[in-house]
């Protein structure tokens, strides 16, 4: 009946679904009217329902998860909605993560998911600076957003301000990015994505230091592993040092991946 499993009651009256056929479905238990606004059936997405009940909008890392976005692991998972400030609180429920904001962009009344700028301004101020770049970062990939445009936004808090000015479009993995805001604070040259023998290489650091950052999602074929090792022999017998980490140990171990690279750079391997 319906696409999605939840529709405003007017998108269904123009789909042909009357008043009538509406309340005589609600009463077989077909479906649910939310708050006389929606119209819900069992398959309906929890978050969209929970949205509709509320009165808000998915928000924050909810919608940036609807969207693909890379979302740090230790970032929890509990839904973000947002509500306009003088909404009644009652509907969120319990374990509910609520922001209570004016949107930026607005969007259409039977919208259940905020706009793409909401969601950064949001996951700016929610989340610590770096997870919040790492989301940023993933979602210029992803929405192959404008960072003009972006830092053109009139951004409601400082946060957001910060994130848009910080942000760059060369990363290549939301694992890159943490390595490369860690990596910057040490006061050394670090540029992204350069190519050398051929291919890029996720991290440059000095001149001479290459380190790369191996996610599962593309370096877990056989043929990409072996195309990622026949290019590290290139690079040493071009006279870098390449430096590789994956993911288990960045996301997990950062304290030996934090070492092992000032080793590296103590020992002059950046030059």
């Amino acid at each position: 009946m319906l696409r999605g499993g939840i529709a405003a009651r007017t998108a269904a009256g123009d789909a042909g679904f009357d008043v009538r056929r509406v309340r005589d479905a609600a009463r077989a238990g077909e479906v649910e009217i939310v708050r006389r606004r929606w119209i819900a059936t069992g398959d309906a997405p929890p978050d969209d329902l929970a949205a509709a009940r509320a009165g808000g909008v998915v928000a924050c890392v909810s919608a940036a998860r609807r969207r693909g976005w890379w979302i740090p692991p230790t970032v929890e998972e509990r839904l973000h909605l947002r509500l306009a400030p003088k909404a009644a609180h009652g509907g969120a429920g319990d374990g509910i993560r609520v922001h209570w904001s004016r949107a930026i962009v607005p969007v259409a009344g039977d919208a259940l998911l905020e706009s793409i700028e909401d969601t950064l301004a949001h996951v700016a101020r929610c989340l610590g600076t770096e997870d919040a770049l790492v989301v940023w970062e993933s979602a210029i990939r992803t929405e192959k957003l404008d960072l003009e445009a972006l830092r053109r936004v009139r951004w409601p808090s400082l946060a957001a301000r910060a994130c848009a000015d910080a942000a760059g479009s060369q990363a290549d993995s939301g694992l890159e990015t943490m390595v490369v805001s860690r990596v910057r604070g040490w006061g050394v040259l670090v540029r992204q994505q350069v190519v050398i023998a051929g291919r890029p290489v996720d991290l440059l650091i000095g001149a001479r230091l290459v380190t790369q950052c191996d996610g599962w999602q593309f370096h877990s074929s056989s043929a990409q592993r072996s195309a990622d090792i026949a290019h590290d022999a290139e690079l040493r017998l071009r006279g870098y040092t390449v430096l590789r980490f994956s993911y288990a140990q960045i996301i997990h171990d950062w304290p030996s991946v934090e070492r092992t690279l000032q080793r590296a750079i103590a020992a002059g391997l950046h030059l």
